[in-house]
């Protein structure tokens, strides 16, 4: 095992180290890692993914001067990165380099005026979108009797929006986004009873969860483009965070924004339905979708 080591040792730091009389003694230097040329070492990175290059990035300083390289970045980032980098933070800084441009994008950012979230998938580069219910078009949601905003540590955006009870219940949203060109898969992420943490431990009220094995819930989406997806769900599952599957929608054109429409009703008004939470909606990449699949 000690040989082994030595090996080692001697392999990442270039020095041949034999056992001498006062121990293990350095006697030759030898080429290591640290003297591959920057250009070579980038080659290598950029078939690797994301994370793997940031960890490699801390195995010397040729390493860590090649992680930088913009090559190595560029066919990591989206093809219409710069579209997306001017939607999110307006102009894109000329001293940002591409592993700069891919950090920034990778972070949770916010924009329109806080009601949207978008970020890049860290190991894939895949544009993941976010919608709080503030920019969402609700009914009744300025009436207290039906809807509240309650803080929470369960949503990106600290806060979701409790139904309290209604009779014509109908969430409508829009969003206009430059989305690379792929397939993506719209989620809503809803969640029945009201969790809250009593002593440290998270507890679940249900006492107004009701009207929901009657009818199901309707979701559908639209695209500007011609697109469309339905689907119906009975809402059954109390107590935890459940993705709601709408539909996929397929995206040919990366330098022109793509609109999309999307709703969620239960709008039988022969019963009230009341105790739901609905956090936010979903845009992902549909390579994703059996993660958040609900039905």
């Amino acid at each position: 095992m000690g040989a082994d080591l030595s090996v080692l040792f001697s392999s990442l730091t270039g020095l041949d180290c034999s056992n001498g009389s006062d121990g293990y003694l350095c006697l030759q230097s030898r080429p290591s890692l640290g003297d591959l040329p920057e250009s070579c070492v980038a080659l290598v990175l950029s078939y690797l993914d994301p994370p793997e290059i940031c960890k490699l990035a801390r195995l010397n300083r040729a390493f860590r001067g090649a992680s930088w390289a913009d090559f190595v970045w560029e066919s990591k980032l989206p093809s219409n990165y710069q579209l997306l980098f001017r939607k999110v933070f307006g102009e894109l800084p000329g001293d940002l380099g591409k592993r700069g441009i891919y950090e920034r994008l990778c972070q949770a950012n916010t924009f329109d005026g806080g009601t949207k979230k978008v970020w890049l998938h860290k190991s894939t580069g895949g544009v993941c979108l976010s919608i709080s219910p503030k920019g969402l078009a609700i009914t009744g949601i300025d009436d207290r009797r039906y809807w509240n905003h309650i803080p929470t540590e369960e949503s990106r955006f600290c806060t979701v929006a409790y139904l309290q009870q209604i009779w014509w219940f109908e969430v409508d949203g829009e969003v206009e986004f430059p989305f690379p060109m792929g397939t993506y898969s719209l989620f809503f992420r809803l969640h029945l009873g009201r969790a809250y943490k009593r002593f440290g431990r998270r507890i679940c009220n249900t006492e107004h969860v009701h009207g929901w094995d009657i009818k199901p819930v309707q979701f559908q989406l639209w695209t500007s483009d011609g697109q469309h997806a339905a689907s119906k769900c009975i809402l059954s599952e109390t107590g935890k965070w459940n993705y709601y599957h709408v539909g996929d929608f397929v995206v040919d054109n990366s330098n022109a924004p793509t609109k999309i429409k999307f709703s969620m009703t239960q709008i039988d008004c022969t019963h009230t339905k009341g105790g739901l939470c609905l956090d936010s909606v979903f845009i992902y990449p549909s390579k994703f979708r059996e993660r958040f699949k609900r039905f």
